[in-house]
């Protein structure tokens, strides 16, 4: 289905802002149609003048639909819409008193000229399925009241308001809770639902005709409250925000739309969504991800102390015995660099560029001080799932550690690159230095290296291939890796 840009960019003269303005009225004209208990659809007037084009479309919470199907995308060309080329024409609500049958249902039809600033820029017409209309009740009343006002907001370019929107996730819709304040902010009607929300902060006895400002002051503590200036607006809808209180048990999102239908304001809506359950998941979220990363960091600290212990004991073996305890010793730091990544992380995925860094900096010091080895990183790794980290530092850490002892005779320097490229799906690791090549006859596969060991079983359980050989037609050695990435 193509989007309101799209279409505005294919079929009209609309320009940037004046989409931007219709996006706006996008956002929050859920709330129109569920007051309306009608279908909206917004009609873009073509470039040529030959009709308008439906950009978009909203079908009611409240009521039945009067479309079963999709219009986005359709034309209507001039003549065929009455009420339509009215508006766009007049610049003023029309109305029709006969409803338009469709499907074998009455549907009544209103259509209103959608302004921005001084100019009409697209039509948006109310659609109300008429079908076992009966006695409207008085939640009916006060929500057609609000949409009336509101819709004569629209036609006058005072609707929607610049900065605020109702698309968020956990923004109040109009079945979550509704209030309509006076000018003065007093309560003219108070849904059942928005009662309910304040019978759980301690509401005793009805809303009506109160003070809603002075109603949340005496529920709600001064320490859960947003500032004075704040709760006032909103409550008293004399401003189009939204904020968040509670009583520390209860917490409520609260949504102000003040109406001014003719330029004065003549009160607001206030919207109200007890978010009470959505918060404390929220916190139990934060809580789980701050426990992961101490695991982490204890994982780390645990593996630092190893690495430690087996230096210690380096120290009072032999030469061979020695070297094999100082290669444990950066595998195992290997895997906490990776833990400690992620006891820094909000996420299960590590920023590999870092860890790669770290490594490079690990195995480069194995040298002696005589020689003169650049480690370098080209292309980048971004970001890899926590399952993937820990094995591939530690297939790189085995393949740098190899280049930085084997690549380069005693006494000698040299280079070794390290390479990533992304695809969709794939990791793409290189690991090339210019040292002395492979010894003849060498076969990576059936060496009784334990490091070549350790990265055959690591890459194959990860379901990617190795390939070792030599650097294109210079001297050295090149391993390539493929590693998938789902």
């Amino acid at each position: 289905m193509p989007s309101l840009p799209e279409l505005a960019r294919a079929h009209t003269d609309l320009d940037p802002e004046d989409v931007a303005w219709l996006s706006l009225l996008l956002a929050d004209w859920q709330i129109v149609a569920d007051l309306s208990f009608a279908d909206l659809v917004l009609w873009l007037p073509d470039r040529q003048g030959r009709g308008f084009w439906a950009g978009a479309q909203m079908r009611p919470t409240t009521g039945p639909t009067a479309y079963v199907d999709d219009v986005v995308g359709t034309f209507v060309p001039a003549g065929r819409r009455a009420l339509i080329d009215a508006a766009w024409r007049d610049g003023r609500i029309a109305r029709d008193g006969d409803p338009e049958w469709r499907d074998d249902v009455p549907v009544r039809v209103e259509a209103i000229p959608a302004r921005r600033d001084d100019r009409v820029v697209a039509v948006v017409a109310r659609n109300t399925n008429l079908q076992g209309v009966r006695t409207p009740s008085r939640l009916e009343l006060a929500y057609l009241q609000a949409a009336s006002e509101l819709t004569q907001m629209i036609a006058a370019g005072a609707f929607p308001h610049p900065g605020e929107r109702s698309d968020h996730a956990d923004s109040p819709r109009v079945g979550d809770g509704f209030i309509r304040v006076d000018a003065a902010g007093r309560v003219d009607y108070a849904s059942p639902n928005a009662l309910s929300v304040f019978r759980r902060l301690g509401l005793t006895g009805d809303l009506d005709g109160q003070d809603l400002t002075e109603v949340a002051r005496r529920l709600v503590p001064a320490r859960h409250r947003p500032d004075e200036e704040a709760i006032s607006a909103v409550l008293g809808a004399r401003a189009a925000r939204d904020t968040e209180l509670g009583d520390g048990a209860t917490t409520v999102i609260i949504r102000a739309i003040p109406l001014r239908p003719a330029g004065e304001r003549t009160g607001g809506l206030v919207l109200f969504r007890d978010v009470t359950d959505l918060r404390r998941r929220d916190r139990e979220l934060l809580t789980k991800e701050a426990t992961i990363r101490e695991i982490h960091h204890r994982v780390k600290n645990n593996l630092q102390t190893v690495a430690a212990l087996l230096r210690l004991q380096s120290r009072r073996l032999g030469p061979e015995a020695q070297a094999a305890l100082d290669e444990a010793v950066r595998r195992v730091g290997s895997i906490a660099v990776v833990h400690e990544t992620l006891s820094q992380s909000f996420d299960e995925a590590v920023p590999f560029d870092e860890v790669a860094d770290r490594l490079t900096v690990l195995v480069r010091d194995v040298g002696s001080s005589e020689e003169s080895i650049a480690v370098r990183r080209t292309g980048r790794f971004g970001q890899v799932d926590s399952e993937l980290a820990t094995p591939l530092a530690m297939v790189l850490t085995e393949l740098l550690q190899n280049a930085v002892e084997h690549a380069f005779p005693a006494g000698g320097g040299g280079s070794i690159e390290l390479g990533c490229r992304r695809t969709t799906d794939r990791l793409l690791v290189s690991v090339v230095d210019d040292g002395a090549g492979l010894p003849e006859g060498f076969d990576p596969a059936t060496s009784a290296s334990l490091g070549l060991s350790i990265v055959r079983t690591l890459v194959a359980e990860l379901g990617g291939r190795i390939e070792m050989g030599r650097r294109d037609a210079a001297a050295g050695t090149r391993v390539d890796l493929e590693i998938p990435l789902g």
